[in-house]
């Protein structure tokens, strides 16, 4: 477990200033901070967002599950979760948080690694800050077509999720069980 990590990306001519703090508060899966970082920027800088502060944890499914119970009303782990606290024309306050454990635990039915699952569940809050939303099935296949763009980046291509457990990350699995009815418990 590491202390938070602030970098702050100056990106020039358009004077791009966003604060990023990460913290890794579980010893399931290695981070690499800078892969984060650099993902985070390429989402944010896409969706026009010139400043801003945002924070990721890494987190366990304990804690993770906690957090979705009390702000969400939902009783189990998931692997990401976004919340905007503040945000204007061009810039973003949010927090990011993400299950280690998760990624450790779902990476092998996709064949690539839990550090690259946790990529795209960073990549997935950062969209959903950006204002990306995964709840109806055009805008799912919108973000689905972003995360892959912005995995291409890293040389990743993803895995036809629906096709290896019949969705995406846990959070699109309950996202579609709760579009067709399903219910929403995982």
């Amino acid at each position: 477990m590491t202390a938070a990590r602030i970098f702050t990306s100056f990106v020039l001519p358009g004077r791009i200033v966003i604060q990023i703090a990460i913290t890794n508060e579980q010893t399931a899966v290695a981070v690499d901070e800078l892969r984060l970082r650099a993902a985070l920027e390429a989402v944010l800088s896409n969706s026009g967002r010139r400043q801003g502060t945002i924070s990721v944890a890494i987190v366990d499914d304990r804690t993770i599950h906690a957090l979705n119970q009390r702000h969400l009303a939902h009783d189990y782990p998931t692997d990401v979760l976004s919340f905007v606290l503040e945000e204007g024309a061009d810039m973003i306050d949010g927090e990011i948080i993400v299950s280690g454990e998760r990624a450790v635990a779902t990476a092998p039915a996709y064949g690539w690694a839990a550090e690259d699952e946790l990529l795209l569940y960073v990549i997935h809050g950062a969209l959903h800050l950006a204002g990306f939303d995964d709840k109806q099935p055009a805008d799912a296949a919108r973000m689905r077509h972003q995360e892959a763009l912005h995995l291409a980046a890293f040389g990743l291509k993803p895995h036809n999720r629906a096709a290896a457990a019949g969705s995406g990350t846990a959070h699109a699995k309950r996202q579609s069980k709760q579009l067709t009815g399903e219910g929403s418990s995982p």
